[in-house]
């Protein structure tokens, strides 16, 4: 008869392996690090880390007036830069109380919702990348790109936008952006039915999704989860429809809600909120279009303390070079108080915090950014899974470093 002996941890009996999970590994979708202990390919045990690409925004921005802080705002969720933009932009608009002409939040509510469009497509075709399945992500990447052309056409960037000002827009939307648009709407449902057709039925891809990294509607409510992976555990909180920002009340579209909050109904969710987003951009667009005349030229508010003057009228009148001048130098003050404004970004709700003691500065700004929430809860969602369901549960979450780390 055989005897087990019970050996001290550490000693050379040590039956586990520990394996780092980044901090630079092309799975973490990030600079950010996971020690697990594994026993076998089974987590027993796992450690998260972040802070490497830390880059100090909060206190960056106590030095910076308003609209210099829009460029930090983009470095959070990289693939959703707009969202973050608006939101910063809303936040702003909300302490100096400018009124927003209706046409300027119907624009917005396009690029927000092409920006959610963008970000789910990277995320569920991550998903089936991590899971083994390379096609489908090339195929919905070309799409990404002619949104990025969208948003090229309308600021002159892509990934990292800086799209929009306080108030509204820099200009007004071009015949070739509406052009992109238009072919956008007309070929992305074909696709995205195409992508589903791929993996919703898919045998192989079920297997490795349903019943992976699954928390339950109270365990995340508990954590502080919104958007699509609250929404996947059941909960139908949705900032759009709750406290509702530029005119989201004048748009019909549903919540879609999952059940066991696994890595599939996360999957499902956010593919149903394309077809939503999709769906809102066409009466988005179907509303703009309905502006004639002088109001069809509206794109920013009546905010001239914070909106950059015309250049043409820069060169030729005083007025708006002083304006000018005290804008770009950041010598305009702000008025006193403390707001909070949220808006439903791609990966949930996602905050803004800023006080002001009435200076040209903020006196405190505080980013409340989803990831950081969700990855606290990696370890008890991969605990006990094999290392390979670690990646998917990591990539159907979406978590982004940049967003983390502020």
């Amino acid at each position: 008869m055989s005897e087990h002996i019970l050996l001290p941890e550490g000693s050379i009996g040590k039956q586990t392996t520990t394996l780092n999970l980044g901090p630079t590994h092309p799975a973490t979708h990030g600079v950010f690090q996971n020690i697990l202990e594994l026993d076998g390919e089974r987590i027993m045990k796992s450690s998260s880390t972040i802070g490497y690409i830390h880059r100090a925004f909060e206190k960056i921005a106590e030095r910076r007036p308003l609209y210099q802080i829009t460029p930090l705002t983009d470095r959070l969720n990289y693939c959703s830069s707009p969202l973050n933009n608006m939101g910063w932009h809303i936040t702003c608009e909300k302490l100096l109380g400018v009124k927003i002409p209706k046409r300027v939040d119907y624009l917005r509510v396009i690029i927000m919702e092409l920006s959610r469009i963008s970000d789910h497509l990277i995320c569920n075709s991550i998903v089936g990348v991590d899971s083994g399945a390379y096609t489908g992500f090339l195929y919905v990447m070309q799409y990404r790109e002619l949104i990025y052309e969208i948003y090229e056409e309308i600021c002159g960037s892509r990934l990292t936008t800086t799209i929009g000002r306080i108030g509204g827009f820099e200009r007004n939307f071009t015949p070739a952006a509406f052009q992109k648009l238009e072919k956008f709407l007309k070929e992305y449902p074909g696709v995205l039915k195409e992508f589903e057709n791929l993996f919703t039925r898919n045998r192989i891809f079920m297997d490795r999704t349903i019943g992976c990294g699954p928390i339950g509607a109270e365990r995340a409510l508990n954590y502080g989860f919104t958007g699509p992976n609250l929404r996947a555990a059941g909960v139908d909180y949705d900032v759009r429809v709750h406290t509702p920002y530029s005119s989201y009340e004048d748009f019909d579209f549903i919540i879609p809600v999952g059940k066991t909050g696994d890595c599939y109904d996360r999957f499902l969710v956010r593919n149903e909120e394309m077809w939503q987003s999709l769906s809102i951009i066409k009466q988005a667009y179907q509303k703009v279009q309905e502006f004639k005349g002088a109001e069809a030229e509206v794109f920013h508010a009546d905010a001239p303390a914070y909106y950059l003057p015309e250049k043409k009228d820069v060169y030729t009148k005083m007025e708006a070079l002083i304006y000018h001048f005290k804008i770009v130098m950041g010598e305009t003050d702000m008025p006193a108080g403390e707001v909070y404004s949220s808006i439903e970004a791609a990966n949930g709700e996602l905050g803004f915090y800023l006080v002001s003691d009435g200076g040209r500065t903020p006196y405190r700004l505080h980013f409340r950014r989803p990831c950081f929430i969700y990855y606290q809860a990696f370890e008890e969602l991969i605990k006990g899974g094999m290392l390979s369901d670690a990646i998917i549960t990591m990539s159907s979450l979406n978590l982004i470093a940049g967003e983390m780390d502020a």
